[in-house]
């Protein structure tokens, strides 16, 4: 989606992304990565409808050769903060022709503040909040290599969150609420077999999905 947006707003965030300063192999660093606001020079340069018609006239006498090209900046941040935030690692990797898996750690935390990564007219997040707050209850692992391999999963049995259902069914609300994670026993998955672990445990994996739930 294309808007119109006022320049002075347009690159601001909920939070300032600058006071962030993510730790390098850290969840936060990837979406800082992902959403750093990128300059589209050379042949990456926009298409800008207006100075194309400042220059030549109406856009149905324009030909297309004599479109003006402009340089511009993009950013990617969040306009509307899902209910249920699913992150996806990129574990597997071209290397010419070949592919390969990545199993580098990335340390991700129990809590998240999507805040920095959201737009400042963020549309589901009340007025005068500044944070964006998950709790992680799901965390999918691959181990092995591009050749053979299992997946297994970590998941939190816990009480229901019912700021969860009053925001899929109500909208946000403008009370804040807790910033603790969401209580409840962690257990390991694999095939039909259930184990009970540490929250350590699972913060130490190597996620390659992790689903988190919102708490504010």
């Amino acid at each position: 989606e294309v808007s119109t947006e006022d320049p002075e707003t347009a690159f601001c965030t909920l939070a300032n992304r600058e006071d962030l300063n993510p730790e390098e192999g850290s969840i936060y660093h990837c979406l800082y990565q992902f959403t750093r606001n990128e300059k589209l020079t050379e042949t990456n340069k926009l298409l800008c409808d207006v100075c194309t018609q400042r220059h030549c006239g109406p856009k149905n006498n324009i030909k297309s050769e004599k479109y003006v090209y402009t340089n511009a900046k993009k950013q990617m941040l969040i306009s509307l903060a899902p209910p249920v935030l699913t992150l996806h690692l990129k574990r597997f990797q071209q290397a010419g022709f070949n592919l390969r898996k990545v199993n580098r750690h990335i340390k991700f935390p129990e809590v998240i503040d999507l805040a920095p990564f959201c737009t400042v007219k963020c549309k589901n997040v009340a007025e005068g909040n500044t944070k964006v707050l998950y709790s992680l209850y799901g965390v999918v692992e691959h181990s092995g290599t591009m050749r053979s391999g299992h997946y297994t999963a970590y998941t939190k049995m816990r009480s229901m969150n019912n700021h969860l259902s009053d925001l899929i069914l109500r909208g946000p609300s403008p009370q804040a609420l807790e910033t603790e994670p969401v209580k409840g026993q962690w257990f390991h998955i694999s095939d039909t077999h259930v184990q009970a672990v540490s929250a350590s445990k699972v913060l130490s994996s190597q996620a390659y999905l992790l689903f988190y739930e919102r708490l504010l």
